[in-house]
């Protein structure tokens, strides 16, 4: 069956995406259309046509629909049974977080269709795990990265913003289960794909971030699940950890803004640490962490601070005065990146998507999405005198 001329082996690709993403047998699913398993597996090779009559009843077995699964512009991603295959994504928190994501890069590959969009890719060549200390690895490949983009030496302020705009990675930002701090996966259709927890701090989604980076890196192949206080046990995680460390506060620049700021102090205070974590918007413990890591301060150093009453917000906040107010904790003003929204907003305009179905596509109710397309300013069009771009 092609009504909207996708090619039979496209139909059953998608009809094996969709089963293995609702956890269905194919011994089930053949059952559920009366047909024997094997012409099931025909079907999801494209080998033999699926019929009209058994359409219906396996798009609600997979909890989808049919237009779904014959609409040109969608865009079937295997990232659910793919992550399966990690023992860690046995939680439910996992699972959730995933179908999330999945359901992201959907979205917007949908919405480029849609429009006509061809996403642009800038990625940095993969860098896999040499024989050897990882870390120093990590610090090499992290500073070659930053010279392709350009960045030098200077901290990186907005990661996700140049993960997505000039790496061309799929960035997104969701409230999420606390445990998990994101997500990373790599398809050739669609590209590197990212989920962060928006519950968690700035600083923190930065960390996150760098870290799936590392991965992206060295392991693009190998989808992975970032916990909040996961453990180092294995190389790839020493390496990313290593890698996220040295993009953010690469260590000739922390060397000199230590310098600088510290100079003619005795002891290493809670201002000092402050001032440092906010020139290179990463959390305090990271920063702490980085400085012991380059011999800085002594190792304990961190946990020294911990022990005696911690560095806390209001501490920040005396000493960064109103700088502090333009760095808040949580940023939740919009739930999508700036890409996913401008890109809605032009659907929205050019009456290829009503409010309803955009809202439905991304996972948002109607009141976040109109807060949307009204900070794109998509009400003007063409009445407002704006110049048209050249195609």
């Amino acid at each position: 069956m092609s009504e909207e001329g996708l090619d039979p082996v496209e139909v059953g690709r998608r009809l094996r995406i969709a089963r293995e993403t609702a956890d269905v047998t194919q011994a089930h699913a053949a059952a559920s259309i009366d047909v024997a398993r094997t012409t099931l597996v025909a079907m999801e090779k494209g080998q033999r046509a699926v019929r009209t009559a058994e359409l219906l009843p396996l798009a609600k077995l997979y909890a989808t629909s049919v237009n779904a699964l014959l609409r040109r512009e969608s865009v079937y991603v295997d990232l659910v049974p793919r992550f399966r295959k990690l023992p860690a994504c046995k939680e439910e928190a996992s699972d959730e977080a995933v179908r999330v994501l999945e359901t992201l890069v959907q979205a917007e590959v949908e919405l480029e269709n849609l429009l006509g969009v061809v996403r642009p890719r800038n990625y940095p060549p993969q860098r896999p795990l040499m024989p050897g200390d990882v870390r120093v690895q990590a610090e090499n490949d992290a500073t070659e990265l930053r010279h392709k983009l350009g960045l030098g030496l200077a901290p990186v302020h907005d990661v996700t913003s140049l993960l997505e705009l000039d790496l061309g990675i799929r960035v997104y930002v969701r409230r999420l289960d606390a445990r998990v701090s994101g997500l990373f996966a790599y398809d050739e259709q669609v590209g590197a794909c990212m989920l962060l927890n928006a519950n968690h701090r700035r600083e923190r989604r930065a960390q996150s971030a760098a870290h799936e980076l590392g991965h992206f890196v060295s392991s693009r192949q190998a989808p992975e699940v970032l916990y909040r206080d996961g453990q180092e046990n294995s190389r790839e995680e020493r390496y990313a950890n290593a890698f996220a460390r040295a993009f953010l506060t690469p260590a000739r620049t922390v060397m000199q803004r230590f310098r600088d700021v510290t100079q003619g102090a005795s002891r290493l205070t809670r201002r000092h640490v402050i001032l440092l974590a906010h020139a290179f918007g990463v959390s305090r413990e990271a920063m702490v962490r980085r400085l012991e890591e380059l011999g800085l301060t002594k190792r304990g150093t961190w946990d020294w601070f911990e022990g005696n009453g911690g560095i806390t917000n209001e501490q920040a906040k005396q000493v960064l005065g109103d700088t502090a107010a333009m760095n808040p904790p949580i940023d939740m003003k919009s739930p999508t990146t700036l890409r996913l929204s401008l890109l809605a907003a032009e659907a929205w305009r050019q009456e290829l998507l009503s409010e309803g179905q955009l809202a439905r596509l991304l996972r948002l109710d109607r009141i976040q999405l109109r807060e949307i397309l009204d900070g794109v300013e998509v009400e003007g069009g063409d009445a407002d005198g704006a110049p048209k771009l050249p195609h």
